[in-house]
């Protein structure tokens, strides 16, 4: 089995296309700044997946680039608030589903987590 077969890193993956896609659409000034910081929390959400992944053997580690996965995803979910709330990012519809898709993804990341611990009954 490989990351790539995980559907928490399936879903990161097209959201940090949708995010990179959205973010060359901002204002030039929001390119560079919180521009920059969407796309790099987003790529994040998945590289945190992956290197986790990598290190499944040792299921603290594991777990705990899910917790980073997950704090990244909280992260990028505020960039995109900041962006709609300051009119950096206009299109509200657009707002919506990447927001959906955000909160989506935490809630799947979060959930994967839990049944880590529950399947490996750790912290019993």
């Amino acid at each position: 089995m490989s990351y790539k077969n995980l559907e928490i890193w399936k879903l990161s993956r097209e959201v940090v296309i949708e995010i990179h896609k959205m973010s060359l659409e901002l204002p030039v000034f929001e390119m560079f700044e919180e521009g920059r910081q969407i796309r790099k929390s987003s790529k994040s959400i998945k590289s945190n997946i992956v290197e986790g992944y990598g290190r499944r053997v040792y299921k603290q580690d594991f777990l705990r680039f899910l917790i980073y996965s997950l704090s990244s995803n909280d992260e990028t979910i505020d960039h995109l608030e900041t962006l709609f709330e300051t009119k950096s990012l206009q299109n509200k519809k657009l707002y919506e589903y990447l927001h959906d898709r955000l909160e989506i993804l935490g809630k799947k990341i979060n959930r994967f987590h839990k049944s880590i611990i529950e399947k490996h009954n750790i912290y019993n």
